[in-house]
């Protein structure tokens, strides 16, 4: 497999990268031979060899101190994936969201991506080669009342990632989207819990009502994070040596839009 993927020896950076699908997209990396760096805000027990740097994803004075740290571990980054993320369930509603959940999730799940992007890119530019698979999600353009902040800072991490791709495709460098739905995460299960608590039902009642809002699941059940972790290294890999700006949705055929 490490052969197939010609990722053994690549050095690579996850976000978010302690647990749910970045914790499943370090262990896929691992497995094919690459070197990688773990980040985020507590560490947490990850595979041998893999090194993990501290990083609070909504302080830009930490992102830079990851990218130097590691590209001093690394000895350079080859793959960036900007997978970290937040979402809270404003039962609410739009209008219910603060200006701090905003803020907070904006810092989150778009401008970490934007600015460790800064920070590494560059040199991918330099050495003519390089990968950047930024982590989205569905609700894009499937969004709910109850994640009116989630849906747009991932709409406009869609819209970003699209337009770096074009800027840099000529310098070596690709730039793709994994957008998962509906995933069997902590960060899920934590909001369908809290869901259950507000609405005082149980967990599985809260869970269907969910896949009822989002008009089902085709497949008939949740994704798990190995198999979003499967698609993100495919599109790091070699085999995807021709794919760059696009969008490869993992979602159990949830989203019917063409």
């Amino acid at each position: 497999m490490a052969e197939e993927s010609g990722l053994r020896g690549k050095r690579v950076l996850v976000t978010g990268g302690t647990r749910g699908i970045g914790l499943a997209v370090v262990r896929r990396f691992s497995q094919a031979g690459a070197t990688v760096v773990a980040s985020a805000r507590t560490e947490a027990e990850l595979p041998e060899g893999v090194q993990f740097v501290a990083a609070d994803s909504r302080d830009p004075e930490a992102l830079v101190r990851l990218a130097r740290e590691a590209e001093r571990l690394l000895g350079g980054v080859d793959v960036l994936v900007d997978n970290v993320g937040t979402s809270k369930a404003h039962l609410g509603g739009p209008l219910s969201v603060s200006d701090e959940d905003w803020t907070a999730t904006l810092e989150t799940n778009l401008l970490s991506a934007v600015r460790l992007d800064r920070e590494l890119v560059p040199g991918m530019i330099e050495r003519g080669s390089g990968v950047v698979v930024h982590v989205t999600s569905t609700v894009d353009r499937f969004p709910q009342p109850v994640g009116a902040d989630y849906a747009a800072s991932k709409a406009a991490l869609s819209t970003y990632s699209k337009t770096l791709a074009s800027a840099i495709a000529g310098k070596g460098v690709r730039v793709n989207r994994v957008s998962p739905g509906l995933t069997r995460t902590p960060l899920v299960e934590s909001g369908l819990e809290g869901m259950a608590k507000k609405l005082g039902i149980d967990y599985e009642t809260a869970r269907s009502a969910f896949v009822e809002t989002i008009g089902g699941i085709p497949l008939g059940r949740l994704g798990e994070p190995e198999e979003i972790a499967e698609v993100v290294v495919f599109v790091a890999s070699d085999r995807a040596s021709y794919v760059t700006g696009s969008e490869l949705i993992v979602d159990g055929g949830q989203l019917r839009v063409v």
